[in-house]
């Protein structure tokens, strides 16, 4: 006969109650969370009715501006031949010339469909590679007179490598995000509904650039964040962190720009856009700017830090907080530096051609840095950088604070206690 054991499992009774009374208070805590977040809510939708845009700014265009007259149609066409020739342009001086071209086309829209016309290009586009089989995009302009319909050339028509390219990319991000890639595309459409539904419209009425900004900011992150990553304490605490940097962006911002007597008057656009659309307040829609450039880098802080949290706890549940800060912070940090890099680099991209017209002049430096074109630049670099900075560790501190309420934590209060194995020996006869 050999000796066996009988194994009772018993449940700790105080493990139930634990758990009901962490239940409870995980459910008070989403409470709180949502009495926080539908005022909020409730001030996003307030504020979309009272700088919701009237009609007004229909009546505004830039015909003026670019000549276009009335009945002026824009058309598509095929390139067969390019015909270079010698001319004055930008570039040329008293005694030399550049080489501009003469670009026979088919018209492919429009009502002289199937016509072949011919169209002047400077050198710019001639230099461009501009060949046989390109699509162009033409301004027709109406008989008058008893002459009849011209042709000038306005751009190249980019409609097909930009669909591919959207396309490519929509396909790779369902491809490797799958479910939440497609939402997260479903939130952008969304956002730039948002973006020229509201937003834009809005300031071309006249309407305060801060709050149009803050308005469609908020709006645009709620949608984004819950439909990307799902309704959960864990994206409510990237959402709180994305409104604190935007609202320290906003209050920043306001003070940097009246600081600096920035009018937002920094190239030729800002001035086209005085003189055709006089109720844009130029130096708010620089405020205005600064807010929604730091839309983006702020989600993508603040998501990160707010998982950074909740992996760490999964991987050491009995972490105290004190240390799931500590951890989390390293992150951020990295993160930090990371996206600071991104911030300058990015804004340095798209000065480029400022940077070398500063390359090029002969003015003192602390001019050119000081000046408005680019001081703007430095403002806007600073000022997103320093919002981005504060939210990381306001959101880390957050998620710290809410990371045990969530559903499926792994905190010892939540799951189920532990069993009491008592080991009986026996003998069977």
């Amino acid at each position: 006969m050999s000796p066996h054991s009988h194994h009772h499992v018993h449940r700790s009774p105080g493990g139930r109650k634990a758990r009901l009374s962490e239940d409870r208070l995980r459910r008070r805590v989403v409470w709180l969370l949502t009495a926080a977040l539908v005022p909020i809510m409730v001030a996003l939708g307030a504020g979309a009715v009272v700088l919701w845009p009237d009609s007004t700014h229909g009546d505004v265009t830039l015909s003026s501006v670019t000549g276009d007259a009335p009945g002026t149609r824009y058309v598509l066409a095929r390139t067969e031949g390019v015909q270079p020739y010698d001319c004055q342009g930008i570039g040329s001086g008293p005694d030399t010339t550049v080489r501009c071209a003469h670009v026979t086309v088919t018209v492919t829209s429009g009502p002289d469909r199937g016509e072949r016309v011919t169209v002047d290009v400077d050198p710019n586009v001639r230099k461009s590679g501009i060949a046989p089989g390109d699509e162009l995009r033409l301004a027709r302009f109406k008989a008058i007179g008893g002459l009849p319909a011209s042709y000038v050339f306005v751009d190249f028509a980019r409609s097909a490598p930009l669909v591919w390219l959207a396309a490519a990319f929509a396909l790779l991000v369902v491809a490797v995000a799958r479910f939440r890639g497609l939402a997260a595309l479903v939130g952008l459409a969304l956002s730039f509904g948002v973006l020229i539904k509201f937003m834009i419209p809005a300031l071309l009425s006249g309407e305060d650039p801060l709050a149009v900004a803050l308005v469609g900011c908020g709006a645009i992150m709620l949608v984004l964040l819950y439909l990307a990553h799902g309704i959960s304490i864990r994206t409510t605490t990237a959402l709180i962190g994305t409104l604190f940097g935007l609202a320290a962006s906003a209050a920043l911002g306001t003070w940097a720009v009246s600081a600096a007597h920035l009018t937002g008057v920094g190239s030729e656009d800002d001035q086209t856009l005085t003189a055709v659309a006089g109720q844009v307040q130029l130096s708010g829609l620089l405020l205005a700017g600064i807010v929604v450039a730091s839309l983006g880098i702020l989600n993508d802080v603040t998501v990160t830090q707010a998982s950074a949290v909740w992996e760490l706890r999964e991987l050491n549940p009995d972490a105290t907080p004190r240390r799931l800060f500590a951890g989390a912070m390293r992150i951020g940090r990295d993160h930090i530096a990371s996206s600071v890099y991104t911030i300058v680099f990015a804004y340095a991209g798209a000065a480029l051609p400022v940077l070398l017209l500063i390359n090029l002049s002969q003015r003192p430096l602390d001019t050119i840095l000081t000046g408005e074109a680019l001081g703007q630049e430095i403002v806007r670099t600073l000022v997103g950088s320093i919002g981005l900075v504060l939210s990381v560790p306001l959101t880390t501190a957050v998620g710290v604070a809410l990371v045990r309420f969530a559903r499926g934590s792994t905190s010892s209060a939540v799951t189920p206690s532990p069993a009491v194995m008592h080991t009986t020996p026996s003998s069977a006869p």
